[in-house]
Parts: C-alpha cells; structure tokens; sequence
C-alpha cells in the first residue's frame, strides 16, 4: 500500500493488492474488494496520516536473515547481529555477570538500530503484539499470543486454507495464522493506525500472502462463501445488532467452514443478556453482553453447527496493561479500585469466551 506523503486521505495500492491476490482463492473477489475499499476512500481520512507515514519512510533498511513468526518474544523479524547477539546472552556464564557482550554492545551503538526503534514509536501507541524487529522489543498493550495460545490447540488445522481476520486490528494474529500453514491470510479493520502498523512489519515480513484492508465486516463483499476459516475476535460486542455480525461471517465462510468467535460475554448458565448503555470498562459502544449459553442460541439461530465454547476466562491484569509502547490508561484503570471484580461502571468484570462452529455443508 502506498500512502500519500502530504494528505490525510489513504489511498488503496490496486496494483499490489491484485498481485498479492493472483494466485490465491480470493483471486475472482479481488475487484470487488477494491471496490468496497475505494467506495470507503472518500470517508477513510485522519490527520496523523502524514506523521505516520513520516514514521515508515523513515524506517532503515535492515539485512533481515530471519523471520520467525513464533518467536518467544513474539513475532520477530532477526538480523546475523540479533541471532549472534541472542546466542551470545544465552551462553554468557551466570558466573560472569559483569563479562561483556560484545554483540550487544555492537547492536547498542547501531545508528539503524536508534533510527528504528524512533520510527517505531513515531506509530505509537502499540496495543497488539507482542513484536521483535531487530533488537526492538516491541511491549505491546496486549499479550496477545496468551489469546492465540487459548484459541489454536482447539482449531482446526490452518494449513493450505485461506483465512478471514475480522477486525485483526495491526495484524498480529495474521502472522501466527500464516505460521500455522495459512495459504493465504486476508485481515480487515478500519483503523489508520493499525493499516501503519502492519505497513511496517510488511516492510521487514514482505509476505504478499498476508494483507490488510480498511474495511468492516459490513462493508465486505456480501455472499463470498470462500473463506475455510474466519475469525472474529473482540468485534461482536460492539455491533448494536450481533445477529446481523453473525449472519455476515456465515455468508464469508464455505461450506464446512469453521468460524472461531472470541468476545466478551456475561455470567450465567441461563440464556441471558447483559444490557450496556454504550460505555463498558470504559470502552465505548458496547451494547449486549450475552452468556455463553445465549451465544451459542444465536449461533444455531443464525445457522451455525457443532457450537462448542473452548474457553472462558476472566481478562487480567498481566495480558492487559500499560507499557511504554502503550503508556495510556489499560484494564487497572477500567476497574473499580475498591472491587476489582468490577467496572468503574459497576458492571461485572470483563470476561472472554472462544466460540467455534462450523458453517453447514
């Protein structure tokens, strides 16, 4: 995607985006998403445009030897002197401590490696990852590999199939599908912001099989019945009607294939809902929080098949915080000091639930 340097209006990369598609199932769609995007384009606008893309063209050119989309440290993109440097703290003897790293200290004194990590923050704040580019540690407001590591021992395995990212936010979950064998990943979200971020880890990556679009699931192709799996993670909260969100994954998805569903849902083993006047843990739009049981009710009501619900966890303070890459308020102070069981609106805490089912055959 090529943004422009002196306005605030994106601009779609039609050339690109064809080529990236030529080869993939979505091939015969690639005209009508771009023109779902170009119908967007006259409203797609923000003001940090320009200093965002300040921030890419100045991000250096780095001898990239190693992509590792499972890396510890999250989704990393390694130089000789990041592997060299990594190896050489690993066998640094604990009897030691004080014994140079040379390889450290050689990456510290890299002016790519200062150019780098300024460009990086020039596109804060960060609130998915985590991510390594370099020796840059990218410490994201959410550890969004714990949500990936709930999620895909439970799916079915992505290898050869193309998927669907709905709100995949700057893409970080892309990357772990595609690590997993995804042929071809395709994530939308209408976030300028997370456009620039995936941008960047593009820049380094250069996987044309991974793309991202400024769209909205109600904005995409209606009927394209050509995704084997679609996800649709922190998304149906904020639709004031989740059944129309519901029916729109199973219109994206073939027949047979699976939809993995994460949201926020309420307590209760009965079907329940949680009413919202817009505001939830200081989120904005946020209308119905279901119980699992009226989830899954949708879910059949919609369609879907073979509904089983994988997880549900209370969100915590550890996978949702402040962090230098995202130093604005986080969970602790969507929180009711006082009951941390609680909102600051006095609603139950924040809980998440993986749904999976399949689309009819």
């Amino acid at each position: 995607m090529n943004e422009p340097t002196n306005s605030n209006q994106f601009q779609l990369d039609e050339a690109g985006l064809r080529a990236a598609l030529a080869d993939s199932r979505l091939a015969p769609w690639t005209d009508a998403l771009i023109e779902a995007v170009n119908t967007r384009t006259e409203t797609i606008q923000h003001g940090d445009l320009p200093r965002w893309q300040a921030a890419l063209d100045a991000l250096p050119d780095l001898p990239v030897t190693r992509i590792d989309l499972d890396h510890e440290a999250g989704v990393a993109v390694l130089t000789d002197k990041d592997i060299a440097a990594d190896q050489a703290a690993k066998s640094q003897s604990i009897d030691a401590p004080d014994e140079r790293n040379d390889a450290t200290e050689l990456l510290n004194k890299d002016d790519n490696a200062q150019l780098l990590q300024r460009a990086l923050e020039g596109l804060m704040p960060w609130r998915k990852g985590p991510y390594r580019i370099a020796n840059v540690t990218i410490d994201t407001e959410w550890r969004s590999n714990w949500k990936w590591n709930r999620i895909y021992p439970h799916i079915t395995p992505l290898q050869e199939r193309t998927v669907l990212d709905v709100g995949c936010g700057n893409g970080y979950h892309m990357w772990r599908m595609r690590s997993q064998g995804a042929s071809s990943v395709l994530g939308i979200d209408p976030s300028m912001l997370f456009h620039m971020q995936f941008q960047a880890l593009q820049r380094y990556i250069n996987d044309s099989a991974v793309n991202l679009l400024p769209l909205t699931m109600e904005t995409m192709p209606a009927n394209m019945h050509c995704f084997d799996t679609v996800f649709s993670m922190g998304v149906l909260y904020h639709r004031k009607d989740p059944h129309t969100h519901l029916n729109e994954l199973m219109q994206s998805l073939k027949p047979g294939g699976e939809m993995v569903l994460e949201t926020l849902v309420s307590l209760g083993e009965e079907k329940t809902e949680l009413k919202i006047d817009g505001r939830y843990a200081r989120m904005r739009n946020i209308w119905t929080l279901p119980s699992v049981p009226m989830l899954a009710r949708w879910m059949i009501e919609t369609g879907f098949t073979n509904i089983r619900c994988v997880s549900v966890d209370i969100t915590s303070r550890l996978e949702q915080r402040t962090t230098q890459w995202m130093p604005y308020e986080s969970l602790t102070e969507s929180l009711d000091p006082e009951d941390l069981s609680l909102t600051v609106e006095g609603l139950p805490r924040p809980r998440r639930a993986v749904m999976i089912a399949d689309a009819p055959v």
